[in-house]
């Protein structure tokens, strides 16, 4: 199980920063680096269960709800083609993970063959100068339960199929750009997008980063944080559409009672994604149709709350930025004082979580009825989904729409918009079991869930006229 310290007193030495988005950095200038963690939380379950004929989500993982694609893309009602094109057709999707995983290309046809989807026109992995990253994954870490060290090389494999799976699953006719990073080094990630970004190929392309650091943990990186808000600030003009995960910590990320935003989930110029789970949990989701275990099931929308699984020992991020102090325009009305995560949010229950193909530990596997599945949860799914949503929403605009935020809170403020647009979530809260602060939901914007979970279909269409 994932861990989490916990912290009562820390002190912040802040100065302001020379930005037109207000950032306040560490007071020493320093190049120092720090490591981002993917946002994920999983266990590996019966392959054989998962590729039954008679998949029941109720059944299939054991003691745990598991949702296939096709039961996301119905609760969230994505359409099933736009303008008679298969979904993201003609987008590009830019998903950036650190090592990457040596059997992610396999995994993915074995993905596509299990659930039933097409191959993506294209999928191209970008490697760091000298090659992409050729890590050994020990056992210890293969087969761990709920998480293992999400730190380590193996918590990224995992990763990287989660976001190439995802993405893929929920716009199948979008061209998938894997953009790997030599490590999970704030500098790598930096190096790694930079490279991505300059190449004029992928101007309009929406990226996906499923990972963040706790704003309270960044410290004397003013280099680090400034080469990554570069890059951000080069992509929007270049009409690039940028998301990151909340985080799995709740909302002071494992401190006691200071609350405090993920990096870069709280960036203005990115759309931050909360976590949801099932209203009844863990069922109330997608398998509304399923009444007991051992019954064929109908997915359909059920309900949602605030994702917050003390079992799990997790709950979604969403805090007031530590370093952007001032509220962006797009939040302007809203009370708040600065920057201030999540922007949407996304299902991240674990259990209630999706099904993940990644071979990545046992290369002998890939491709084969031994093939390794898992049950994956976090803020890490809700990323991926996010991006492909976006490409659907260029795909009917006609054109990259860009940064989203200004017009997601333009729907948000309009309640003929935002009923249509977004459940809205109102029940639960992000404080992590063993702390002493969280942020609950409540009707519209909340620094809990957002404004709320997509209603795919409808979505779309008003945000291509939007903008």
């Amino acid at each position: 199980m994932k861990k989490t310290l916990l912290f009562t007193t820390i002190a912040f030495s802040f100065i302001l920063a020379a930005s037109p988005l207000a950032l306040v950095l560490p007071a020493a200038a320093s190049s120092g680096d720090f490591n981002y963690v993917p946002f994920n939380i999983y266990q590996q379950v019966s392959s054989q269960a998962v590729m039954s004929p008679s998949f029941n989500p109720l059944t299939a993982c054991g003691p745990l709800v598991c949702y296939a694609p096709s039961f996301l893309h119905s609760a969230y009602e994505f359409p099933t083609s736009i303008n008679g094109k298969a979904p993201g057709t003609g987008e590009t999707i830019v998903i950036v993970d650190a090592y990457g995983s040596p059997t992610i290309a396999t995994d993915l046809g074995v993905f596509d063959s299990v659930f039933g989807i097409p191959a993506p026109p294209s999928f191209t992995i970008i490697c760091p100068p000298g090659g992409c990253p050729t890590p050994s994954y020990t056992t210890a870490n293969a087969n761990s339960t709920y998480g293992g060290n999400p730190h380590g090389a193996f918590g990224w494999s995992i990763e990287t199929s989660l976001d190439v799976e995802y993405s893929h699953a929920m716009a199948p006719g979008a061209a998938i750009v894997l953009d790997v990073a030599s490590s999970s080094s704030g500098n790598a990630i930096n190096v790694a997008e930079a490279r991505v970004i300059s190449n004029p190929a992928y101007d309009g392309s929406i990226m996906s980063q499923s990972f963040g650091i706790p704003e309270y943990a960044i410290h004397n990186n003013n280099a680090q944080i400034l080469q990554a808000e570069a890059n951000y600030a080069k992509a929007t003009s270049e009409g690039w559409t940028i998301f990151a995960s909340a985080g799995d910590s709740g909302a002071t990320n494992g401190l006691l009672s200071t609350p405090n935003a993920n990096f870069p989930a709280s960036d203005p110029l990115v759309t931050s994604v909360g976590g949801t789970m099932g209203l009844p949990y863990p069922t109330g989701l997608a398998a509304t149709g399923c009444p007991s275990k051992g019954t064929s099931c109908t997915p359909s929308y059920g309900g949602e709350q605030v994702w917050n699984e003390p079992a799990f020992d997790a709950a979604g991020g969403g805090a007031p930025s530590l370093i952007f102090t001032t509220a962006p325009p797009f939040q302007e009305g809203l009370g708040l004082t600065a920057r201030t995560t999540p922007d949407v949010s996304y299902n991240a229950a674990v259990d209630g979580g999706v099904l993940v193909v990644d071979d990545a530990a046992c290369p002998s596997c890939a491709g084969t009825s031994n093939t390794v599945i898992y049950l994956v949860g976090g803020t890490s799914a809700g990323s991926p989904q996010w991006a492909a949503i976006a490409a659907l929403a260029d795909q009917t605009a006609g054109h990259p729409l860009g940064s989203l935020n200004t017009a997601i809170y333009k729907i948000g403020h309009t309640p003929t918009e935002y009923a249509s647009d977004f459940h809205d979530i109102t029940t639960g809260n992000n404080t992590l079991f063993g702390t002493n602060f969280g942020f609950s939901a409540t009707t519209g914007w909340d620094a809990a869930s957002g404004w709320g979970t997509p209603i795919v279909s409808n979505l779309i269409s008003d945000l291509a006229t939007s903008t």
